[in-house]
């Protein structure tokens, strides 16, 4: 799920560079909502691993 999140990080800056704000606005939307994702999953999976 990060290399997802890494893949739309670097479209929305692509697309930001040359100018295309839309898709570079929801390729950062994407982007910062795969990474919110994947940061709850690593908290739980490091409560979890934690507890016998």
């Amino acid at each position: 799920m990060l290399r997802w999140t890494i893949i739309f990080l670097v479209v929305a800056i692509i697309a930001g560079i040359l100018g295309f704000t839309g898709i570079a606005a929801s390729a950062a939307g994407i982007a910062k909502i795969l990474f919110f994702i994947f940061i709850v999953l690593f908290l739980i999976s490091l409560i979890r691993g934690r507890t016998p």
